[in-house]
């Protein structure tokens, strides 16, 4: 934890009020007290990736309703202007009425071919209306249809709001019981728990490595294509900026906030959450992981990183910490994603400077993650 849970200790302490430490907390054998916290936070980060997707999904909903609204109001106004046609051809054909038809012009005339090219006039005539007609019945039913479309897209939406608010709300108690829990622990088991966790990082770090999972130390270093190198570029430039769940920058970022601009930035739009990240994007082998690619977490995918080489990659972490460097295995690996597997490694690629943590602010540390085994929960 590099001293994050003692700075998210305090802080916690400053912005809830709670009563005295649980006695289960003091009591809690160090390695149960930090399976409980990985819990509460990948609780948390499954909320949080929720909120997010649900968010995506009411912005492409808004925009829906806004096209449907759009192609409605052209649908009704080609109508109107083809009704206004109709109405005039309906007058027209009224007034001849009242005279001889076509076909008795004819058989009168002094002129047959005059009659002939009336009738075949008439018959022109009689051919556009029957076009007419039929593009208003069209016209009818396509209104009908965007109007239904409309309204369901309306609803959907007002849907989706709810449900936003239920799960940021939800997003809320999650970070409460995590501000309790760490508000409650003394300053003997926060190092406590930060030298189990360092520990149980560096050995799941250590067993990746020598599994040989990652490929060997020179392929652990291949070259981005040029978009890759941009994102990567985009997502140091963010190192230090805090953690804020649901945020997209420019000040903070979650952590497919930041993958999902980072790749933005290079010129790819790609899928805001995580979970969307794992589904649509197409996977990779870890042995063949470049700078650039993204690292997923969890069995529910409810956590990304981006690959930056030698087996380390960029993350926003969690609550509490910034954007930071930390080693691939800090959190349980999933698998990676590759959002431009058309693309060519450059040649050369220089990758940019990593800037120097600072001692003095531990949540600009290395973050150890969570341990190699998932919590529960």
């Amino acid at each position: 934890m590099s001293n994050r849970l003692l700075r998210a200790a305090c802080v916690a302490a400053a912005l809830l009020v709670v009563g005295p430490p649980p006695q289960q907390a003091r009591a809690e054998p160090v390695g149960a007290l930090l399976t409980r916290l990985q819990g509460l936070y990948q609780k948390a980060e499954e909320a949080a990736e929720a909120y997010n997707s649900t968010e995506a999904a009411l912005r492409s909903r808004q925009d829906e309703e806004h096209r449907l609204t759009a192609e409605l109001g052209r649908t009704r106004r080609a109508l109107t202007t083809e009704r206004a046609v109709a109405g005039r051809l309906a007058r027209e054909q009224y007034q001849g009425a009242r005279g001889l038809s076509p076909y008795a012009r004819m058989l009168l005339s002094g002129d047959p071919q005059a009659a002939l090219d009336e009738r075949r006039i008439a018959a022109r005539e009689g051919a556009r209306q029957a076009a007419l007609l039929a593009r208003l019945a069209k016209g009818e039913r396509q209104t009908g249809r965007l109007a239904a479309a409309a309204r369901k897209a309306r609803d959907t939406k007002a849907e989706l709001v709810g449900e936003m608010r239920e799960r940021k709300e939800e997003v809320g108690r999650q970070l409460k019981e995590v501000e309790r829990t760490l508000a409650a622990l003394t300053p003997g088991e926060l190092a406590q728990l930060d030298e189990r966790e360092a520990a149980d990082t560096a050995d799941a770090q250590r067993e990746l490595l020598r599994s040989g999972a990652l490929g060997s130390p020179r392929t652990r270093t291949r070259t981005p294509t040029a978009a890759g190198g941009a994102a990567l570029t985009y997502a140091t430039a963010q190192i230090g900026k805090p953690y804020v769940w649901g945020a997209e920058g420019p000040g903070s970022f979650d952590c497919s906030g930041l993958t999902s601009q980072a790749w933005a930035h290079a010129g790819r739009s790609i899928p805001r959450t995580s979970q969307e990240q794992w589904e649509r994007l197409p996977r990779v082998p870890l042995d063949q992981l470049r700078p650039g690619d993204l690292v997923v977490y969890f069995p529910k995918a409810t956590h990304v990183a981006l690959y930056i080489g030698e087996g380390k990659v960029i993350q926003a972490p969690r609550p509490g910490t910034k954007v930071k460097v930390s080693p691939i295995a800090a959190n349980p690996l999933l698998g990676a994603v590759r959002p431009d597997s058309d693309g060519t490694p450059l040649t050369r690629f220089t990758p940019p400077p990593l800037p120097e943590p600072d001692p003095s602010d531990p949540a600009a540390g290395d973050d150890t993650g969570y341990s190699a085994e998932e919590a529960p929960g």
